[in-house]
């Protein structure tokens, strides 16, 4: 074996879920708990505070860059907006088979801006346009207008005349909640589903009972645990109990597209992705599952930086362009 093949063939076991972290994403994870985490725990629990972090991450979206030959294309859908991101013109790619991308954000802050950086790179792994969705957000709005956003963005796909099985669904933390919420909406009303369903580190309970939101509070580089379960308590107060809001964590996943899940041992949600790998898994349906060791939440946005974050782009694409 050449010096050479070998110091490749270490880095690439490196980036594997089940090794330990890299330099960079310890690195990473120590400067999101200084900054992100430390903000979100000052933020007071008011639809004011919301609305001033929302802002605040609006400032720091605009300080990110992306490559010469990224497209980006704004539409008007209405009710929300959202952002066509294209990674130049590769070969191989196909303009018939589309991401849909819903992100994260506790369903208060984020946005097309702000996820720049995985958008153009989501679009190069896999060799397909990304839509962005800009759904509305708290406090002005509620997790269940975001759903029927969700829903029009999908439709408008379907009625441009893209066909389910080239859809793929895709979204984190709220987001990911946001696409299973959105695949277990379009099942109970008939629709055709997506062909697949991608959710990192998903908030699938938003009543946050999982025994990771107190056995990872302290691990978890980016979410306070109590500011987390605050607004899930305020999102499900008054809820019926066969509200939407509770389909990921509770709904029946028979029939379920193929779903990847990507999520970290260190996160406050690493039983949330659990779960409902457990539960698609029980009904019968094609469940991927990669358990990142002492990543940072969602660390694929983080790709700029991060090592691992390239590699997990990687087995999305794969993921995708294998169905």
């Amino acid at each position: 074996m050449s010096e050479a093949f070998e110091r490749a063939f270490r880095r690439a076991l490196a980036l594997r879920p089940d090794a330990p972290p890299s330099r960079r994403a310890r690195l990473l994870g120590t400067a999101v708990r200084l900054s992100g985490k430390r903000l979100w725990a000052g933020t007071p629990d008011t639809p004011a505070g919301l609305v001033r972090f929302r802002r605040t991450t609006e400032l720091a979206a605009r300080a990110l860059r992306t490559p010469a030959g990224v497209r980006f294309l704004q539409e008007d859908f209405g009710l929300f907006s959202g952002e066509w991101v294209r990674a130049g013109r590769r070969a191989g790619s196909d303009e018939k088979k589309v991401v849909l991308y819903l992100h994260g954000g506790g369903y208060f802050f984020g946005g097309p801006g702000l996820y720049r950086g995985l958008s153009w790179r989501l679009s190069a792994a896999t060799r397909r346009p990304v839509l962005m969705v800009d759904y509305r957000l708290a406090p002005e709005h509620t997790p269940a207008d975001a759903l029927t956003d969700a829903l029009l963005a999908y439709d408008a796909l379907l009625a441009r005349g893209h066909l389910p099985q080239d859809i793929a669904v895709a979204g984190d933390s709220a987001g990911g909640h946001l696409a299973l919420s959105l695949v277990h909406a379009l099942k109970r009303r008939g629709t055709p589903l997506p062909g697949a369903v991608v959710a990192i580190s998903p908030w699938a309970d938003l009543l946050c009972a999982a025994e990771s939101h107190r056995s990872n509070e302290l691990s978890d580089h980016l979410i306070p645990a109590v500011k987390l379960a605050w607004l899930g308590g305020v999102f499900c107060d008054g809820a019926p109990e066969d509200s939407p809001l509770f389909d990921p964590a509770r709904g029946d996943y028979a029939g379920f597209p193929p779903l990847l899940l990507i999520s970290s041992t260190t996160e406050i949600l690493r039983d949330d992705a659990r779960l409902v790998a457990r539960l698609a898994s029980s009904a019968g349906a094609e469940v991927v599952h990669h358990e990142w060791i002492g990543q940072v939440h969602v660390f694929p946005v983080f790709a700029d930086f991060v090592p691992e974050a390239k590699a997990a782009l990687r087995s999305i694409g794969e993921f995708l362009t294998s169905r």
